[in-house]
Order: structure tokens, then C-alpha cells, then sequence
């Protein structure tokens, strides 16, 4: 008898998580979906996670695969787990979150469907100690797109992996990085794969995943050390798509901005006080020298954003502040809109 085909592959690092593991996995082997795999990435975890994983191993022969390594980090363990990724499609998970029934169906049927690159779907992010929804995003109905045709649109997409999944053939023939970033290392991942995709993007506009936060996770910090990485890191990027994708370098220059201008910049501002000017200077610097047309980016202005989603009327209005010299102005104003009122405009 032919063995069944494996729909999608899940893939799960574990680092000392053993409070909220076992619910990621029941949930995982809770989908409406049959045919998928989680493939769960002990990462040296100093805690329970391994006999955890070896239980559920135990009991889901067919849907769990465990790989016990040493500590390498969650980058080096998504290579190691798309390796062996047996899925048609590849989704991916953090274990200390969890998804509802529908989750796997929902994504691979959207893909499936569409013969999509990429399918991504709604998510709450939810406060880890109340049980409070923080926010409900993604969820606004929204067209599908072919890349090669409208590349500004990818910088709808958030930049976290857990709620896509991706065709499995275009991963697993995916650039590296030399130095992988410490920060934003997601978002890395993301553009090393829109360096390969040529077809379409579909929506599925419904909150399928549970994401935690802790208290005061809302508001992320990066240290100065840190740039350094993130800048080698999207430099080697620049030279792939200028080598192989020059039909997205605006997008990608769009991008940047979004990220490192606007992303970047605000995170950095949470623990930098007063040297925040001196961390704006030196992103505009790299941005301009090495990402030019995010000044004057055909996705970054009124009217092509007014006839797209939302999030790019946005990004718009910030380039406006960035360009004004207002940004350390707008980052108090919207620290104190995240801190006290407990408004959080997602860019």
C-alpha cells in the first residue's frame, strides 16, 4: 500500500519551553488536517523539552519527528528541520504558542488550491498571564497577488513565519546566510525566500494562531552591538537579489525602510533614550547608501498605497516623518500611545 503523501511539514523549535510545549503539540495533533508532520527541533534545551518531545513521539509515531541537537539557535534549526521536511508545503510554529483545529487545513487547502508560493492567515497575539487578545491581525479580507507582478505588495506581509507556509521545493533550495542576523533574523529568512518565488500569494483571512506575550514583551529592545549583524546580513541579501532578482531590488529597497527605518529604529528607541538620534543617523546612512530608492520608492506614496492594504498608507506616512527629521517626536508619541493608552499600530 502507497503511503499517503504528507500535506504539510510543521516545524517546532524547542528552547526552554516545557510550560508551553505540551499545548503547541496537543494542538498540533488536534488539526482537521490528517496528513502533516511536525517536525520538533530540541535545541539543547537545558529543561524538560526532550522527554516531552520523546512522550509525544511516542504516541504520535506518525505525525511527530524529533531532532535532538546541540544549542545552534533558531536559524541553524529551521535548516535542519526544512532538510527533512517530508510536506508538499512548510509551515512553521513557535512552541510556545499554539493554533486552533483548523490551522493546517486552512493553509494548505488556501495553497493547495491557488497553486500558491505562499499562504498566510490571521493570527491574536494574546496576553500570556490574562488571557487578554492584545490585537487581531491579518484577518481584513485581502486579493491575492502574483509576485513578479506586483512585488510592492509583499511589504503587506508580516515578517514572522508561524503564520504561512511556504512550497516546500522553493525552501529547501534556498540561499544561506554566512552570518545569519541575531535580530530580525525572521524577517532575513523571509527575503532570502521571496529571492525564489515567482508565482502567488493568497490570504486567509481568519485568526488561526494563538501567539503569547509576556508582560513587557509588547515593547522589543535591540542592542547597538546587534546592528552590526542585521546590517551584514541584509547587505548579503542586496548582492542575491541583485545577482539573481533585480526586478525586485524597489521592493526590497521598500522593505529595508519599512524594517530597518521604521521597525528597527522604534525597538531601538525603547532602551537607546537620547542616543536614539545617533541610531537614526546611522540607519538613514545605510539606507541611503545601500537601499537608495526607499526615498522615493514607487510603494511608498499616496496613491499607489491608497489602492492597496492599509498597513502601506502607513508605512507612507511614516516615510513622511523619517524625511521631516520628526522621527524621535513620532517614537514618544507612539511609546506613549503603546505604554499608556495600550494602542498598538502595527507596522
Amino acid at each position: 500500500m502507497e503511503e499517503k503523501r504528507i500535506a504539510l511539514s510543521i516545524i517546532v523549535p524547542c528552547y526552554k519551553v516545557e510550560k508551553y510545549l505540551p499545548k503547541c503539540l496537543d494542538s498540533l495533533m488536534g488539526q482537521t488536517l490528517g496528513n502533516i508532520e511536525a517536525i520538533c527541533i530540541n535545541d539543547g534545551s537545558p529543561d524538560n523539552c526532550i522527554n516531552i518531545l520523546r512522550d509525544y513521539e511516542s504516541r504520535y509515531p506518525d505525525k511527530i519527528v524529533v531532532i535532538d541537537k546541540p544549542n545552534e539557535g533558531v536559524w541553524r534549526g529551521r535548516w535542519d528541520g526544512i532538510a527533512i521536511a517530508r510536506g508538499e508545503y512548510i509551515g512553521f510554529l513557535d512552541s510556545d504558542d499554539y493554533v486552533v483545529p483548523t490551522f493546517a487545513e486552512s493553509l494548505y487547502s488556501a495553497a493547495k488550491d491557488n497553486d500558491a508560493d505562499i499562504a498566510v492567515c490571521g493570527f491574536d497575539r494574546i496576553e500570556l498571564e490574562t488571557g487578554r487578545v492584545v490585537s487581531r491581525e491579518m484577518v481584513k479580507p485581502r486579493p491575492s497577488f502574483a509576485i513578479d507582478e506586483e512585488p510592492g505588495r509583499l511589504l503587506e506581509l508580516n515578517g514572522a513565519p508561524w503564520n504561512k507556509c511556504f512550497k516546500a521545493e522553493t525552501l529547501k533550495h534556498m540561499r544561506n546566510l554566512k552570518n545569519p542576523p541575531t535580530v530580525l533574523d525572521d524577517l532575513a529568512f523571509h527575503l532570502l525566500a521571496y529571492c525564489d518565488l515567482h508565482g502567488k500569494v493568497v490570504f486567509v483571512p481568519k485568526s488561526l494562531i494563538c501567539y503569547m506575550v509576556r508582560t513587557g514583551s509588547i515593547i522589543n529592545t535591540v542592542r547597538e552591538s546587534q546592528i552590526d549583524s542585521i546590517f551584514a546580513a541584509f547587505l548579503e541579501i542586496k548582492d542575491y537579489y541583485k545577482a539573481s532578482r533585480p526586478d525586485l531590488l524597489a521592493a526590497l529597497d521598500a522593505i529595508a525602510f519599512l524594517h530597518l527605518g521604521i521597525s528597527l529604529v522604534f525597538r531601538l528607541s525603547s532602551s537607546r533614550g537620547k542616543d536614539i538620534n545617533y541610531d537614526i543617523e546611522r540607519i538613514t546612512r545605510f539606507l541611503d547608501d545601500n537601499f537608495p530608492t526607499w526615498r522615493r520608492s514607487p510603494y511608498i506614496n499616496m496613491k499607489y498605497s491608497a489602492s492597496k492594504d492599509a498597513s502601506l498608507l502607513r508605512v507612507c506616512i511614516a516615510q513622511k516623518i523619517y524625511r521631516m527629521h520628526l522621527m524621535r517626536p513620532f517614537l514618544y508619541l507612539y511609546s506613549f500611545m503603546i505604554g499608556k493608552l495600550h494602542i498598538d499600530i502595527k507596522w
